[in-house]
């Protein structure tokens, strides 16, 4: 229940400075939900009920990397919108970017869209697929037509669906393989995924020039750690 201590004094320290309402909540970057589905389903909960913290489902999203068709099923439970981190359509390339991979993206994406059935409210059958570009592994248009070809039969196969393809530049944290993607990469895959129908946005990168940005401060710390052990005698 860490995130919802956080949000409580997110709130009052928004109301004391007079900053900007907290409007939206993300699972995310916090392990992955479906190991902990029982907590964070009563957390998606409690952020959405009435007397509560007042968030409109459509406000709070769950994150999934989806280990299994069933972790779907159980996320499905919470009052949310499901995002699932697919960094990769084709199979060879998506078990690389996520080595916990088990089953294929067609077994995985039909859990998604019997997920999505499942929830009668319409407006939650809502979802967004994640990608984090990275520099010659997954930006090129035919990795983009790839995702198109892939995410369409949810829009199909799922009456009064909405989906959303959210592309994250990958951030700078000094890796020798991944790096960040030109601006213009990134602009090309989004207009060749709108082309084929497929709304797509660009995250935009937020904290990089001081290393604060999503995952680089947990990897700016395991380089300091190492570099103190290294200059220990």
């Amino acid at each position: 229940m860490d995130l919802l201590a956080q949000l409580f004094f997110a709130r009052k320290i928004c109301r004391t400075e007079d900053l900007p309402e907290v409007t939206n909540i993300v699972f995310m970057g916090m392990g992955e939900p479906s190991d902990n589905v029982e907590a964070v389903t009563k957390a998606a909960t409690i952020l959405t009920t009435r007397e509560l913290f007042q968030l409109s489902a459509t406000k709070v999203m769950i994150s999934t990397v989806a280990p299994s068709p069933e972790a779907f099923l159980k996320l499905a439970e919470a009052p949310c919108v499901l995002a699932w981190s697919v960094h990769a359509a084709n199979d060879s390339l998506r078990k690389k970017l996520v080595p916990t991979t088990r089953y294929s993206m067609v077994e995985l994406r039909q859990g998604l869209i019997d997920a999505l059935n499942k929830r009668s409210n319409p407006v939650l059958r809502t979802t967004m697929i994640e990608v984090a570009l990275m520099a010659g592994v997954n930006d090129s248009l035919q990795d983009a037509d790839d995702l198109a070809e892939f995410v369409k039969p949810i829009l199909e196969e799922v009456p009064g669906s909405k989906l959303v393809v959210n592309l994250i530049p990958f951030n700078d944290i000094g890796h020798p393989i991944f790096q960040k993607p030109s601006q213009e990469t990134v602009a090309c895959f989004q207009k060749r995924l709108w082309q084929q129908g497929i709304v797509t946005h660009i995250r935009s990168t937020r904290g990089d020039d001081e290393s604060a940005a999503c995952g680089q401060l947990a990897t700016k710390r395991r380089r300091d750690d190492m570099n103190i052990n290294l200059a220990m005698p």
